[in-house]
């Protein structure tokens, strides 16, 4: 029990060492110092019907400028709201963006919930990060029409894609996508499961947002950011 106890005393004195090489004297630690900042985004607090506070509108591609609306449903991941695209558009080369206002990260772990409602040409949802403008990010998407998970670089506006993995997404199910990315790696999840990793070092920081394609029809809930330090 002794030895417990003093093995416990060392770590603690251990951890306020360290903490105390970054603090000044008599200043203590945020949690967002140690940690980085973490934002959770519900959109539970916005009015159904109306365009979802704190994100900017953005389009990649051709046709129709995106309309992002917030919309009450029933079982949504966290009561009652979720925002969805509802401006369809069956151009192929066309990619809505919702991307939060005044957030940039350089390493980051971000998931966020959807379902895919409908779509006869696309039935996609993504998440968008390093994202520097419309023309020019990443985005780790699943696709409930092709039955995969897939990344691509979006370099002046021309998509590759640098990662993929065939599984299975079904349609009117709530489903995780999730994203980890540190340096020049990138660490891809479905459904919590990692199931790619890549390098890259085309972009090295940036925005973060929601993406869709054509005319899918996609619900979002619950996307949370954490910064990594």
């Amino acid at each position: 029990m002794k030895k417990v106890f003093l093995l416990f005393s060392v770590c603690l004195l251990s951890i306020s060492a360290s903490r105390g090489l970054y603090a000044q004297q008599g200043q203590k630690l945020t949690v967002s110092e140690i940690l980085g900042e973490r934002k959770e985004i519900y959109f539970d607090d916005d009015k159904s019907g109306d365009f979802p506070r704190g994100f900017q509108s953005g389009l990649t591609g051709k046709g129709e400028p995106a309309s992002w609306t917030v919309r009450k449903i029933e079982r949504a991941p966290s009561a009652d709201n979720v925002v969805v695209q509802t401006k369809p558009d069956e151009t192929d080369y066309h990619f809505p963006l919702l991307i939060l206002e005044g957030a940039s990260y350089k390493n980051a772990s971000v998931f966020v919930k959807f379902r895919a409602e409908g779509g006869k040409i696309d039935q996609a949802g993504g998440l968008v990060f390093r994202y520097k403008d419309n023309n020019n990010y990443y985005v780790l998407r699943a696709n409930a029409l092709e039955n995969n998970v897939r990344l691509y670089v979006v370099a002046n506006g021309n998509r590759t894609q640098i990662g993929g993995k065939n599984t299975k997404v079904t349609q009117k199910e709530w489903h995780l996508l999730k994203v980890i990315y540190t340096g020049n790696k990138i660490q891809c999840f479905y459904e919590n499961t990692k199931v790619f990793e890549v390098t890259d070092t085309t972009f090295d920081n940036g925005g973060v947002g929601l993406w869709t394609k054509s005319d899918s029809s996609t619900y979002f809930d619950d996307l949370v950011i954490q910064e990594i330090k």
